[in-house]
């Protein structure tokens, strides 16, 4: 798993639709540095996973996308991706103290039951190979007012002050620079555990919904090497989960 390393270059903007969109724009134009951050005070169509929206008060907290620039990197190792991101913003979340912190499979960062932030990572495939991945991280830290959101919260509403959000910034791609530096030598057992101690909910009985919408109750016991999600239920013993085949009400 090869990955080439270039200096962090940073692009402010006021607003855009959404820093992930923007960043592929500008990647469709020109070969860009590893680490290209676009960070904006309002993203006006901010996505989450499949397309679900992401709303934030302008100014107040953290929209941004990195581009992560391989060699050529295997998309059957997508996980890998997707739990070392995760786990850099955890890592970065328990260091300020954050109370109650996990991750939501896949990726969804949570305070208790109230979810804080968002990521979502699109990759772009040259032939058979990944070539770059953008990574988009919606983080909640200094808005108050969520409207008619439930099971939402910020760094405000938790630690109880404001935060600077360059210096988080920084943080936060620090953080994710040194974990994505583990791909060349990580084994999958030792990830897995690594995300696993934290996975939201495991091991606790939880209800959920499947995309027929059937309900059934079962156990989070853990992720496989593809990336699903494993739950055991009485009824139906162990089954795996692609994203958004599977909805959790908690």
């Amino acid at each position: 798993m090869c990955f080439s390393r270039h200096t962090m270059h940073i692009i402010k903007l006021d607003a855009t639709e959404s820093t992930n969109t923007y960043l592929k724009a500008l990647l469709s134009k020109d070969d860009m540095s590893d680490y290209t951050i676009v960070s904006a005070k309002a993203q006006l169509k901010g996505r989450g996973q499949m397309g679900t929206e992401w709303t934030s008060e302008k100014g107040k907290n953290l929209t941004f996308s990195i581009l992560k620039v391989f060699e050529g990197f295997d998309p059957t190792q997508q996980v890998f991706l997707n739990c070392l991101v995760s786990l850099a913003i955890y890592k970065t979340l328990k260091v300020l103290k954050v109370p109650g912190l996990s991750i939501k499979w896949p990726n969804d960062i949570m305070s208790g039951n109230q979810k804080i932030c968002g990521i979502l990572i699109e990759n772009i495939v040259q032939g058979a190979t990944i070539k770059n991945t953008i990574i988009g991280i919606g983080l909640n830290v200094n808005q108050t007012d969520f409207g008619k959101l439930k099971k939402v919260s910020s760094l405000k509403l938790l630690l109880g002050n404001d935060s600077d959000l360059d210096g988080l910034l920084i943080q936060i791609v620090a953080k994710i620079k040194k974990e994505l530096h583990r791909l060349n030598d990580i084994s999958w057992s030792i990830l897995k555990n690594e995300y696993g101690e934290v996975l939201f909910r495991k091991d606790e009985l939880s209800t959920f919904t499947r995309n027929d919408g059937t309900s059934f109750s079962g156990y989070i016991r853990d992720i496989n090497k593809a990336g699903k999600l494993i739950v055991q239920s009485r009824l139906s013993g162990f089954e795996e989960f692609a994203q958004k085949e599977i909805r959790l009400l908690y």
